[in-house]
């Protein structure tokens, strides 16, 4: 690092703050461009898909309900946090520019965490959504209405823009006055923080509850809602009508192990012991990336609603 890259500002000769963070990356993995370049193609897909799947629900009348509100805000969140996340993560590291200014840092952190986040709150409305439709079949309409998921959705972005905004802001208080290298792919909250050589105890508070609050209580109240399925189902007499219920479960069931899966098993082990920084970036490039992918193919396009509607489009572009 020659000596304007490792500019920092000093105050009160105790404080240093770096002018810029330097992105390692992967350590030592042969062709590993190949990797960026998949990203890039994840990227161009993810894009293709959410915004086809966010204009059908926009142009078709009979996909503007409560459950496509739902999977409207997952399109909206995938598409803003690929775009967050991959084209800068391209840049960094496809052409080589790992150098990311300090406030910019701060910025890619609660862009990526954000939508992140929000992502794991609206596979929790998801499934609020499915069971409320299983468990109260003849009430749903009346319950599961545009004012009250339109409510749900907008505390859900409010809390959560709180909640990221505090673990983001809280790194200006730390002192950075060893290395500035932060072993990940992007300005990643904990390789961020554990650099810092004041006291971080605040930051490592606010880590476990965003831990607790975008992993966990998601995870729990998921779970939760497939016990009430389960008993839902079964006490369906019919064979047939338990299958068709719960078919409607497993395309969320699989977004939710895509989802949290990668998210999971990285963040246990590193609260457990210590996860190689490679590991802990290909399970995160995973986390934040495949289910984007997925979302709208899995969820969405394979639904009857979906292709009706597409089929309607098709033919009045031809009329």
């Amino acid at each position: 690092m020659d000596s304007d890259e490792e500019a920092t500002t000093k105050f009160n000769n105790t404080f240093v703050r770096p002018a810029k963070f330097y992105l390692s990356g992967f350590s030592n993995i042969p062709h590993v461009k190949y990797f960026y370049v998949f990203l890039c193609f994840v990227y161009i897909m993810t894009v293709l898909g959410n915004g086809f799947l966010l204009s059908v629900i926009w142009l078709v009348k009979t996909l503007h309900t409560p459950k496509y509100m739902i999977v409207f805000n997952m399109a909206l969140t995938d598409l803003c946090g690929s775009t967050a996340l991959i084209p800068k993560l391209l840049d960094t590291f496809l052409f080589d520019r790992r150098y990311v200014v300090y406030e910019a840092c701060l910025s890619y952190m609660f862009f990526v965490l954000f939508f992140a986040s929000i992502q794991s709150w609206t596979l929790v409305i998801m499934a609020y959504d499915r069971f409320i439709a299983i468990w109260f079949p003849l009430r749903y309409h009346s319950i599961v209405t545009k004012t009250s998921i339109a409510a749900m959705l907008a505390f859900e972005w409010l809390l959560i823009t709180t909640i990221v905004a505090s673990t983001v802001g809280l790194i200006d208080r730390l002192s950075f006055c060893g290395s500035f290298v932060v072993k990940s792919f992007f300005c990643d909250h904990g390789p961020v923080f554990y650099l810092a050589c004041n006291d971080t105890s605040l930051n490592r508070i606010m880590a476990y509850v965003a831990l607790v609050s975008f992993i966990c209580i998601p995870l729990i109240l998921i779970a939760f809602t497939y016990v009430c399925i389960s008993i839902a189902l079964s006490r369906i007499a019919s064979g047939e009508e338990r299958l068709k219920a719960l078919k409607t479960c497993t395309s969320h069931v699989i977004l939710v192990a895509i989802f949290f899966l990668p998210l999971v098993g990285t963040n246990i082990a590193a609260v457990a012991s210590y996860i190689h920084p490679n590991a802990r970036i290909i399970n995160s490039t995973l986390a934040y990336t495949i289910p984007a992918l997925l979302n709208p193919i899995i969820y969405a396009l394979k639904t009857e609603e979906v292709m009706n509607a597409v089929k309607k489009l098709w033919k009045l572009s031809l009329t």
